[in-house]
């Protein structure tokens, strides 16, 4: 996969994640109900900022670390979420067809795990 598209691979999956835990973020702020907390923080407040690093990290084109710092932070809580999920012991928000979102941020984080690292291995050494 050339360099060019998996730089905006990771761009589009960024701003889809952006607009749903957005989404979610505002739908909490307005009914209290958007989405699970724990300690009283709203997890899609904290997956928002798991996908607004990364995206300032990748537009910028530096800061690796943070970027799978805050990528890795939100796909534990995307795997935990999922397991309890599967198991009946929590319950994620669900889409309009009723599949449960922390699904969907499972995929989307570990893609852009897996992206960023193919991102970074193609990259032409100087």
């Amino acid at each position: 996969m050339s360099n060019k598209i998996t730089y905006y691979s990771i761009l589009a999956i960024l701003i889809i994640g952006l607009f749903g835990a957005g989404g979610l973020v505002i739908e909490e702020f307005k009914t209290g109900e958007g989405c699970p907390k724990i300690m009283d923080i709203p997890m899609c407040l904290v997956v928002l900022i798991c996908f607004i690093i990364p995206l300032i990290s990748h537009l910028l084109k530096k800061g690796n670390v943070l970027y799978f710092l805050f990528t890795g932070l939100a796909g534990s809580i995307a795997l935990i979420a999922s397991i309890m999920q599967f198991t009946g012991h929590a319950e994620c928000p669900k889409t309009a067809s009723g599949t449960p979102m922390c699904y969907y941020s499972l995929l989307l984080f570990s893609s852009l795990i897996i992206l960023k690292i193919l991102y970074i291995k193609s990259k032409p050494k100087p």
